[in-house]
């Protein structure tokens, strides 16, 4: 049962979502097929992707080890006795007319994954299943013809179906479980979780209840590619049936989709009730064995997972708000830890979190083909914790390492940037501002003109071409204008 909160209008939003995760294996699932995506129609196909009477399909080892990498990670019991059945419906992207999956027996069972929630502490989110299926084709429609056509090159494309318990609560908790998620999976590289791709396809299945009632009837959100499109679409449509309801009107258990123009949920096709697929155990395929030999092998390949990663970021002094932004990103957090190889300077966080970021964002690289490596950040750094550089200078020297990938001490004997470090030379440099500008220092010291603070600190800066450490400047104005 979900937890009673986030009750809107007295009514409990009950949320169950089905994830679909394409893997990056190098062969299709059940064929030797290149797994890639090609923009050429229907070029990695064979008899067997087609459908073809008589093709015998032979499960791919690499499949069932991604499987239990992700049961494993999110808290599965992985099941040693598994076989595989035909789901059987008809599309035209699916030549057999039948889909191989599993059915009762799926190979990860009873996990879960803890999410944080926004006043701080975890909420368990149940995972009922995690099974091994097949991927169909993709339609492709001409609007200017009106023919449709079928491109069979996702056929077999072997997929993980990750079906959650009704636990989710709000769209906030439903972000931050498809979030988690999608982060677990780039963290195994099973994946490439890209949503734009439809790597990574979340169904949302809404009701609403009153607390302690039984679950409501249940619409599915289907094709929805982004995580902030997701939040607004459950949003929509808790609202939209809570109007029914208050207005005496049934909700009809159907799929519908985002209108991303107009904000709100549409129609796809009405589902009275739920599909009866025929399943039955494929005849083609034997049991699939799984020991706790091979359980213990993958264990031991498994990373560092979010969550754990998340708790050492904590316990070396990061922010919890610091901490999610890293760990969000798997390359970023690779980047980070590399930094920490050089230097454990507690500056490393906030060049990454702003210069880094902002810089990668802005030129449309990534973490791992930007110019300005690890070591290269981690001695910009030192730089700057050593008071060789100030700010000032270390903006720019970061500029030009980003750019052309020099050595930042190289670039700051070359322009020359490094800061006067003695206190006595800046305080003769501030004598001779106080000296030359009395009316100022009285009108300052009156109180009349307070703003004159910022006259003065440009006076040094200037004096001393930015090279001055802000810190010193100040203390010695403080001394000889108090």
């Amino acid at each position: 049962m979900a937890e009673k909160q986030n009750l809107i209008a007295g009514y409990e939003t009950v949320i169950g979502i089905e994830v679909h995760v394409q893997l990056t294996t190098r062969s299709k699932v059940f064929c030797s097929c290149p797994n890639v995506i090609s923009h050429d129609q229907n070029s990695t196909i064979c008899p067997i992707c087609c459908g073809h009477p008589g093709v015998l399909p032979v499960l791919n080892k690499e499949v069932v080890n991604r499987a239990i990498m992700v049961g494993l990670a999110t808290n599965c019991t992985i099941n040693e006795h598994n076989f595989f059945a035909r789901k059987h419906y008809f599309y035209p992207d699916l030549p057999k007319a039948y889909q191989i999956t599993q059915s009762s027996e799926p190979i990860c069972k009873n996990g879960f994954l803890e999410i944080p929630l926004e006043d701080g502490t975890f909420k368990k989110i149940r995972i009922n299943r995690i099974h091994i299926e097949e991927d169909a084709g993709k339609n492709l429609h001409s609007s200017l013809t009106n023919e449709s056509y079928v491109d069979l090159n996702r056929a077999g494309t072997p997929l993980l179906e990750i079906v959650t318990e009704p636990d989710i609560s709000s769209p906030y908790e439903a972000r931050t479980y498809l979030k988690m998620l999608r982060t677990i999976i780039t963290y195994l590289d099973v994946g490439t979780a890209n949503m734009e791709e439809g790597a990574f396809r979340a169904d949302t299945n809404i009701s609403i209840r009153k607390p302690d009632m039984p679950l409501g009837t249940k619409c599915e959100l289907k094709n929805i590619n982004s995580f902030k499109f997701i939040s607004d679409a459950i949003e929509y449509e808790v609202a939209r049936q809570i109007g029914l309801v208050e207005n005496g009107q049934k909700i009809i258990q159907e799929t519908r989709l985002w209108d991303i123009k107009n904000h709100k949920t549409i129609t796809m096709r009405t589902k009275e009730e739920a599909a009866d697929y025929r399943y039955l155990p494929d005849p083609d395929l034997p049991p699939l064995a799984i020991d706790q030999d091979w359980i213990a092998t993958i264990r031991k390949t498994l990373p560092e997972l979010p969550r754990d990663r998340y708790q050492r970021y904590l316990s070396q002094g990061l922010s919890a708000y610091e901490a999610d932004i890293i760990v969000s990103d798997k390359d970023l957090a690779h980047y980070f830890d590399q930094v920490q190889k050089f230097t454990k300077s507690p500056l490393v966080i906030n060049w990454v979190l702003r210069e880094l970021m902002a810089f990668v964002k802005e030129e449309k690289v990534t973490f791992n083909t930007c110019l300005i490596t690890p070591q290269l950040l981690a001695e910009l750094v030192t730089l700057l914790e050593n008071k060789i550089i100030n700010n000032r200078a270390a903006q720019e020297v970061f500029e030009i390492v980003a750019q052309t990938g020099q050595s930042p001490e190289q670039v700051v004997k070359d322009k020359g940037l490094e800061q006067i470090g003695s206190p006595e030379e800046i305080e003769k440099i501030i004598q001779e501002i106080i000296a030359a500008n009395p009316e100022n220092v009285a009108h300052y010291k009156s109180g009349t003109k307070p703003k004159l603070w910022g006259f003065f600190v440009g006076q040094a800066m200037q004096k001393t071409k930015g090279k001055a450490d802000p810190q010193v400047i100040n203390d010695l104005l403080k001394k000889y204008l108090s």
